[in-house]
């Protein structure tokens, strides 16, 4: 990419494309959830961020705030059900009804598998797997019951393709949301209810990058398996994300898209050398 031509930083959808909805980002108070938060809110959204971390929650809610739409944060823990259904309550108390759910809430860290013990197995698959349909099922009924639909967004990854060595947890988890959001799309396509996928490569300024690869020269060697030559960037994700969550997408369910600068189809390291 040329130096200067940052078109991918700016926002792509014009003010008021998300007028009006209401929208339930989890993990939303830090890195690409806040981002997406941000730009929904940025289009009109009003903004629901849910998180375990009650800081993060006050500092992203006062930033969000500023963008002009109402926004509401809730402390929860999407491997809880009890909370995953306070939160959707307290959304339809708020603001009446649910239009869009980004299921961004995850967990990772690398281990080796045959040395990972079963809590640490269990920590991943219920927050990426099992809280990513505990709120798309308590999500998925109020937006029936409304009776308008919704769009469901599900963050996943690379390796629920090509798997991933230290991070079996995370792509086992990630290929069950895969599934799973395929699967919804075409049950819950009679009430209207959308539900995609982006799977993003390394992105900058992510809790992902500074957990899987901390040093540089981690950061250099997956740097150098990116035919693009750049890790990602927040907005490019919040962009996408927008566009699939709203009505310029209403033919779009049961897809997904990877935005990783064509890495996940390298296969070993490739030079762009001379070029």
């Amino acid at each position: 990419m040329q130096a200067g031509n940052e078109l991918y930083k700016k926002s792509m959808l014009k003010e008021g494309s998300l007028a009006g909805k209401v929208a339930i980002i989890t993990g939303g108070a830090t890195g690409l959830g806040k981002a997406m938060a941000m730009e929904f809110a940025r289009l009109g959204a009003n903004i629901v961020i849910a998180s375990r971390n009650k800081e993060n929650l006050m500092k992203a809610e006062e930033e969000i705030s500023k963008l002009g739409t109402e926004v509401l944060s809730i402390q929860t823990d999407v491997r809880r059900p009890d909370q995953v259904n306070r939160m959707v309550s307290t959304t339809v108390d708020r603001f009446g009804e649910i239009n869009i759910l980004v299921n961004n809430a995850a967990g990772n860290f690398r281990v080796k598998s045959m040395e990972m013990s079963v809590n640490a197995w269990n920590a991943v698959i219920n927050i990426v797997l099992n809280g990513t349909f505990y709120c798309s099922q308590a999500v998925g009924k109020q937006m029936a019951k409304q009776g308008n639909g919704g769009s469901i967004l599900n963050i996943g990854s690379v390796h629920a393709w090509t798997g991933s060595p230290l991070t079996a947890h995370s792509a086992a988890a990630k290929a069950g949301v895969l599934a799973l959001t395929k699967s919804l799309a075409v049950e819950w396509a009679p009430h209207h209810i959308r539900t995609n996928m982006i799977a993003p490569g390394p992105i900058a300024d992510t809790g992902a990058v500074t957990q899987l690869w901390p040093t540089p020269e981690d950061a250099a060697l997956i740097l150098n398996n990116i035919p693009a030559q750049r890790f990602g960037h927040l907005q490019e994700i919040a962009n996408l994300a927008s566009f699939l969550v709203s009505d310029y997408a209403s033919y779009v369910s049961g897809a997904c898209y990877v935005v990783d600068g064509a890495g996940w189809l390298n296969k070993g390291k490739y030079q762009l050398e001379d070029q």
